[in-house]
């Protein structure tokens, strides 16, 4: 697991010293460990370094609602990307933080922050903010018993001030980011709702200052997250969850 572990970050290959360093145990158990897993084919080796191998993959394709999620929701970020050809994301709250599952990116790339399978802080980003508008009150209050760390000049910090906004996003529908997570970038984000009426997704557009103003995308962001509820809650029990219809062209969003 510490092993796995050490591949969560932004990094993707490791030599048998820095994953010794990384996961705090002896050199002669990393060997043995990770000669056992490329074995298996969880790990890959090239040369002297590590890298997760294609067992993970398979198995990452398996997760129901990555799985789910990514292919109801492609549609509708492709129609947004054909819109604005600004970057497309759809994310998911994981405790305080966002877990970015799907990306489109295009030639307009706005920010390197974001990757398929990454983290970020939920209080500085527009997919974060509305889903913390969305959450289960414990976890908001656990949100504001935590320290909130600023990743720009613009990033909320105080409690009281992202306590009002959150319940301004709750009343618009819709969340911002000016520059809270990286000076330059401008974000607009919808939650998506299931059958129960909980947020399970976000989906938003990403642009750069200067170029891209996410107000004028707001509308186009809900109507494609409230779509994409839709066909989510279409989709029926867990059970289904394998198996994804087609998305016919008058689920898709008028944009």
């Amino acid at each position: 697991m510490a092993v796995f572990e050490a591949f969560a970050g932004d990094r993707q290959e490791f030599r048998l010293g820095e994953l010794a360093e990384l996961t705090g145990l002896p050199p002669s158990t990393v060997h043995r460990i990770v000669g056992q897993l490329v074995e298996a084919r969880w790990l890959e080796r090239e040369g002297k370094r590590y890298r997760l191998g294609m067992r993970v993959f398979e198995l990452g394709e398996l997760v129901a609602r990555r799985s789910l999620l990514r292919e109801l929701a492609l549609p509708f970020m492709e129609d947004l990307y054909e819109a604005t050809h600004e970057t497309i994301h759809m994310a998911v709250l994981d405790g305080l933080e966002v877990l970015y599952l799907e990306k489109i990116a295009g030639h307009r790339l706005a920010t390197g922050l974001s990757r398929v399978g990454g983290r970020l802080p939920a209080h500085c980003t527009g997919v974060g903010k509305v889903l913390l508008a969305y959450a289960d009150d414990r976890l908001v209050e656990d949100l504001f018993a935590s320290e909130l760390r600023p990743m720009t000049g613009r990033t909320i910090t105080a409690m009281e001030m992202l306590r009002t906004e959150l319940g301004v996003i709750r009343r618009d529908g819709v969340a911002y980011d000016w520059g809270e997570s990286a000076p330059q970038i401008r974000c607009v984000a919808a939650p998506v709702f299931d059958k129960d009426g909980k947020a399970v997704a976000a989906l938003s557009v990403t642009g750069l200052a200067g170029r891209f103003d996410p107000e004028q995308v707001a509308l186009s962001v809900k109507t494609a997250a409230r779509s994409l509820g839709r066909a989510l809650a279409e989709r029926g029990t867990p059970a289904h969850y394998g198996r994804v219809r087609r998305i016919s062209a008058e689920d898709r969003v008028g944009l």
